[in-house]
Formats: C-alpha cells, sequence, structure tokens
C-alpha cells in the first residue's frame, strides 16, 4: 500500500452533475493528485455514468494544467443499494414527499455508503482527503448531507482505519447561485461553459431538452433547483 502524503492526494466523489464537476475543479485547483470515483447503484438518470466521462474528458482537454494533477478514474458496483431503496431515485415512481418529511428522492444510507467505499479506495490509494458536493443549504433535508454527518463519517474513518482522513466539503454552506459563481472563480466561463453543457443533473435522466442550464427534464426537484440557481447566479442575486 503506497504511503499517502498528508492531505495533498485527494480523491473527489464525482457523478458527473454540477455540483460533484465543481467540487472536482476545486480540488485540482487545491491539491497535488486528484482521483475520481463514481457509483453505479441503479440508479434511474444512469446517463450521468456517462455523462461523468465525457466531462472527464472535456475537463482534461480546457484544463491542461489540470490534466497533469487528474488521475484514475474508478466506477464500483453498489447494485445492492438500489435494491434495497425503496425510492424515486431507483424506483420507477413520482417524486413527492414522504410522512417522515423527507422527499422520496432520499436513498437511506447512499452517502454513508458512498464515503466509507471511498475511504477504502482512497486507503489503498494513498489518498488522505475525500472530497463530495454535500451541502446544508440546498440539501433537500437529506440528513446525510449534513455538516454534522461529514464531521460523524470523518472521525468514524479516520478511526476505523488508523489513517486521518479530511472530508472536504467545498459547497457546504453555499447555495446553488454561488456553486455557479464558484465555478466560475475556479475556471471562468470555460467551466461555465463546460458545467452547462456536459454535466447531468436531471433525475430522469433527460438529456433531450436543452436550457439555458443545461440539460434536463426542468421539471424535476433536480433540474428545479439547478435552474433557480441559474437564474439567481445571473441576476446577480443569493437563492
Amino acid at each position: 500500500m503506497p504511503e499517502p502524503t498528508r492531505h495533498t492526494r485527494a480523491l473527489v466523489l464525482f457523478s458527473g452533475g454540477q455540483d460533484s464537476t465543481t467540487c472536482l475543479a476545486h480540488a485540482l485547483a487545491r491539491f497535488d493528485h486528484v482521483e475520481t470515483i463514481g457509483f453505479d447503484y441503479g440508479q434511474r438518470h444512469r446517463v450521468e455514468l456517462d455523462a461523468r466521462l465525457v466531462v472527464l474528458r472535456e475537463l482534461r482537454a480546457a484544463f491542461p494544467a489540470w490534466a497533469a494533477k487528474l488521475g484514475d478514474d474508478h466506477v464500483l458496483d453498489l447494485a445492492v443499494l438500489g435494491a434495497v431503496s425503496e425510492t424515486s431515485l431507483t424506483r420507477d415512481m413520482a417524486f413527492r414527499m414522504e410522512a417522515n418529511g423527507l422527499p422520496n428522492t432520499f436513498v437511506p444510507g447512499r452517502n454513508l455508503l458512498f464515503l466509507t467505499l471511498a475511504a477504502a479506495l482512497a486507503y489503498r490509494r494513498g489518498l488522505s482527503v475525500l472530497v463530495t458536493g454535500v451541502c446544508e443549504t440546498d440539501f433537500s433535508g437529506y440528513p446525510d448531507c449534513r455538516d454534522d454527518t461529514m464531521k460523524a463519517m470523518q472521525l468514524a474513518l479516520s478511526l476505523g482505519m488508523d489513517q486521518r482522513f479530511l472530508i472536504d466539503t467545498p459547497l457546504m454552506w453555499i447555495d446553488k447561485a454561488d456553486t455557479w459563481r464558484l465555478a466560475r472563480e475556479l475556471g471562468g466561463e470555460a467551466l461555465i461553459d463546460l458545467v452547462v453543457e456536459h454535466t447531468h443533473t436531471c433525475y430522469l435522466g433527460d438529456r433531450e431538452h436543452r436550457h439555458d442550464w443545461g440539460w434536463g427534464c426542468g421539471q424535476c426537484p433536480a433540474c428545479e433547483l439547478r435552474a433557480r440557481g441559474w437564474a439567481a447566479y445571473h441576476g446577480g442575486v443569493s437563492t
């Protein structure tokens, strides 16, 4: 097992969406070596697995300095998560709020499992930073996106693997408009254009309808959130 260099080598949880692409740019601007990991868990919007490869290709082409830092991409098969999840992201059902106050887009344990497996891979690869796009501002109430959850996971993973991991959450306290602004600060209009054209957010996997903010159905919660953020970003106000 390679010995990790403390906090200079990172693994980005990368879905190919707006948030994780912005997090990847953040990591490439900050760390010396960056790898990516994605998960196939039977999501309805499986098109994101294709989109993420396109984003990686376009990112390498548009930003040569970042390409020199960008290492291997990894995809893990997590079909078991889809098998145990009765949610609108893993089943053909309408989006709605549940009796517990959470949207049925919440996949229980998803981020906890993602981080655990990412840490296991990072341990083997000599990577000490896990970068994830979780956020308390635009998080739809998901409990596994909270800052407290991330702090608890960082402690548990560090103790359980006897290696100090850092969970980096660059989007934790910003909204979608600020996420667009962060992308512009990191990579200028070239990165904004890349996010618009190549990333995928839509929960229904729609790549047929093109909007100013990118591709998607325009109706699902993810599309609505991205569209509102785009409008606020261009309006110069916070969502």
